[in-house]
């Protein structure tokens, strides 16, 4: 059975730690609400190479009708593949055009409230059961990645407590999200990773921007 040492708690904990800049997250909120309304009126957005913004990271972009909270897009980065700024550009454009809807308009645009959660590098997790997975994880805290079959899916941090999901209900989600039978995350040769989440959103649509 897997058992985590001091010493691996705490090089996990370094690398988890939350560093992104009060000040870079709000303005990261302002340049996605750019983005997507640059993207509804069919424009570009030139993304921001300045400081942490050139940094790489992984970023989703949420979008949410106001004052119902009902998911509107969602798409992102789960790995730091692009400079952060190029990501957080490209994950909003992208939301406006999430396939479990129809393209966003503008007026719905001015309807929606934009979130950004800027991502930890995720890591896999050793585990010698479903049980003994479920243990390392922490709700609210850890974002998942599910794998099985060739299949994955992805849950940020915060959707497991907005859902009001226990873990093993997260996990069922996950497995449906993943277009796998809803038990599939306890068989045998899954492979999970966690991540953390830094969330800054709008308070209302072009309203100002807080941390969550």
């Amino acid at each position: 059975m897997f058992q985590e040492t001091p010493e691996d708690a705490t090089a996990r904990e370094g690398k988890n730690r939350m560093i992104f800049p009060e000040k870079d997250g709000l303005r990261a909120v302002v340049i996605a609400r750019m983005a997507v309304d640059a993207e509804c009126a069919g424009m570009e957005t030139d993304p921001p190479s300045d400081g942490s913004f050139s940094e790489p990271a992984g970023v989703f972009v949420t979008l949410s009708e106001y004052p119902s909270g009902d998911l509107r897009g969602c798409i992102g980065f789960p790995e730091p593949v692009f400079p952060f700024g190029i990501a957080l550009v490209r994950a909003a454009a992208s939301a406006c055009h999430d396939p479990r809807f129809d393209p966003l308009t503008s007026v719905e645009a001015d309807r929606c409230t934009v979130e950004i959660t800027r991502l930890t590098l995720p890591e896999e997790l050793s585990f010698e059961d479903a049980d003994d997975m479920l243990c390392q994880i922490e709700l609210g805290r850890d974002g998942v990645i599910l794998e099985a079959k060739g299949r994955r899916a992805l849950f940020l941090p915060q959707v497991a407590p907005e859902q009001g999901w226990n873990k093993g209900e997260m996990f069922d989600a996950l497995s449906r999200k993943a277009g796998l039978r809803t038990d599939s995350w306890r068989s045998a040769g899954i492979r999970v990773w966690v991540f953390r989440g830094e969330i800054f959103s709008e308070t209302e649509p072009h309203g100002i921007a807080e941390r969550r």
